[in-house]
């Protein structure tokens, strides 16, 4: 996903420097623009969700998975199911 990201990023990169930089006044500038916030905020919410993963894979590796990085309490089995990434249990997300 973050490949096919990077590659709309790089696409609507390229089609905004051919258009007219001036997007206040480009009636297609707006939607370059907003194209391009949006992939922006898709490629930083997967890449943050990657390194969540790897971070979760890294606790597993290591024995420390599903206990809370604050309290160090177990994370509770639901918890972890609807979010396997977790790094704390609720009441210290709380």
């Amino acid at each position: 996903m973050i490949v096919s990201l990077t590659g709309s990023f790089t696409t609507i990169v390229e089609a905004s420097r051919l258009t007219a930089t001036d997007d206040e006044h480009d009636p297609e500038g707006s939607t370059i623009a907003f194209e391009r916030s949006q992939t922006t905020a898709l490629l930083e919410s997967s890449t943050r969700h990657l390194a969540d993963v790897d971070h979760a894979l890294a606790k597993l590796a290591d024995g420390t998975y599903g206990l809370c990085e604050r309290c160090g309490e177990p994370i509770m089995g639901e918890r972890l199911l609807a979010r396997p990434a977790a790094r704390t249990c609720i009441a210290c997300a709380s």
